[in-house]
C-alpha cells in the first residue's frame, strides 16, 4: 500500500481550500491547524453546519477558532440547520453542552459573514476554475448536499471532497457499525457519493490509530501560549469519553487528521475503494459499506485512508500550534 503524496503544495501552489464544519472539540483543532498553515492552505471561507451541537453554536465555535488563530480575514457561512430527511441528532454528550470541552466559551467579536453557506457554495463553485477548490468536511455533509441539488454543475469547481467520516475494520461510534458524522445525515453523504466528484474518506480506521498520549499532550500544553493552552485543555477533556468507551490508552482527534492529511499527506496510507452508505431505517443505519478487498468488483469511487503516522501527525499539529498567539 503506497504512501500518499498527491496532495502536497509548494509555496507556489497553494490548496485553495473551503472547511465545512459542525465545531466540535477536534473540528477547532482542526481549524487551528488549518489557520496556522498559510503557505499550503488558502482558506477561502469556512462553513457551518448543525451536527455536534446546534447550529448557532457550531457556528459561535467556529468563529472563536478564528478569534484564537487570529484569522479574521476568513469569512464564516452559517449553513443548513438540519439533516436532509432525518430528525437532528447532536453529540453533547461527547462535546459537552456548548461543544467545547474544557475551556469557557464566549460571544466573538467579529459575527458570520452575510449570506448562507449552501448559497456560498454554488456562488463559489460555479464561478471556479475548473476543478481548483479542495472541501474539507469535517461534519455532516448537509451543506453540500443541498448545493448539489440546487445545482449539479458545481462539480466543475471542485478539485476534491475529502471527508471525516465513516467506519469499516474499526466499527461505528454512534451505533456499532455506523460513524456519526454520516449517521447524521446519511442521504447528504449519498448525494455527494452519486455526484461523482473525486471523494477520499478519513474514517474511524485510521482516526482511531493517531491518539493522544501523556506525552503527546504535554507536547502540546509546554508550548507556553494561548493556542496550545486551549488544545490542550479541550483534548484532555474530549478524549476522556472515547477512551472509556473503548478502553484506549489515549483518544482520537478525528477532524483534525483531515487537515494533517492535506498538508503531509506522506504520513497516511490506504487505496481506491467501492463504497456505499446504507440510508435504511434498521441497525444499519449510516453505515459505510467499504469494499476493501474488492468482493463487489464494483468500480471504486473513494480513497479510503486507513493508516497513518501518529508521532508525525502530532509534531505537525504541535509545530502549527506554536505559530498562533
Amino acid at each position: 500500500m503506497a504512501l500518499l503524496s498527491g496532495n502536497a503544495a509548494t509555496a507556489a501552489d497553494k490548496i485553495d481550500l473551503i472547511i465545512d464544519t459542525d465545531p466540535g472539540a477536534d473540528d477547532v483543532v482542526a481549524l487551528l491547524l488549518a489557520m496556522a498553515s498559510p503557505d499550503e492552505l488558502n482558506i477561502r471561507a469556512i462553513t457551518t453546519v448543525a451536527g455536534n451541537v446546534r447550529l448557532d453554536k457550531t457556528s459561535r465555535n467556529a468563529r472563536l477558532a478564528r478569534e484564537w488563530a487570529g484569522r479574521t480575514d476568513i469569512p464564516i457561512y452559517a449553513g443548513a440547520p438540519r439533516p436532509l430527511l432525518r430528525t437532528p441528532i447532536y453529540a453533547a454528550n461527547i462535546h459537552g453542552a456548548e461543544g467545547l470541552p474544557g475551556v469557557p466559551v464566549h460571544e466573538p467579536t467579529l459575527g458570520l459573514a452575510e449570506g448562507n453557506a449552501v448559497n456560498y457554495l454554488v456562488d463559489t463553485l460555479r464561478k471556479a476554475k475548473p476543478h481548483s477548490i479542495t472541501l474539507a468536511m469535517l461534519g455532516p455533509q448537509t451543506n453540500l448536499a443541498l448545493a448539489l441539488i440546487q445545482a449539479p454543475e458545481i462539480t466543475q469547481g471542485l478539485k476534491e471532497v475529502i471527508v471525516m467520516g465513516g467506519a469499516h475494520f474499526n466499527g461505528g461510534n454512534i451505533t456499532p457499525v455506523a460513524e456519526f458524522n454520516l449517521f447524521a445525515d446519511p442521504e447528504a453523504a449519498e448525494v455527494v457519493l452519486g455526484s461523482g466528484v473525486k471523494l477520499t474518506y478519513v474514517p474511524l480506521d485510521v482516526t482511531h490509530k493517531i491518539l493522544t498520549s501523556e506525552a503527546r499532550l504535554q507536547q502540546i500544553a509546554g508550548l507556553d501560549n494561548r493556542a496550545g493552552q486551549l488544545v490542550g485543555d479541550i483534548l484532555n477533556e474530549y478524549v476522556k469519553a472515547d477512551m472509556l468507551h473503548y478502553g484506549l490508552p489515549g483518544g482520537p482527534v478525528h477532524d483534525a487528521s483531515v487537515i494533517a492529511y492535506l498538508l503531509q499527506p506522506e504520513l497516511f496510507s490506504g487505496r481506491e475503494i467501492h463504497m456505499s452508505v446504507d440510508s435504511r431505517e434498521g441497525p444499519t443505519f449510516g453505515q459505510t459499506i467499504a469494499d476493501w478487498y474488492g468482493t463487489l468488483k464494483q468500480p471504486a469511487n473513494v480513497l479510503w485512508i486507513e493508516n497513518g503516522d501518529a508521532q508525525g501527525f502530532f509534531d505537525l499539529l504541535t509545530e502549527r500550534l506554536k505559530r498562533l498567539p
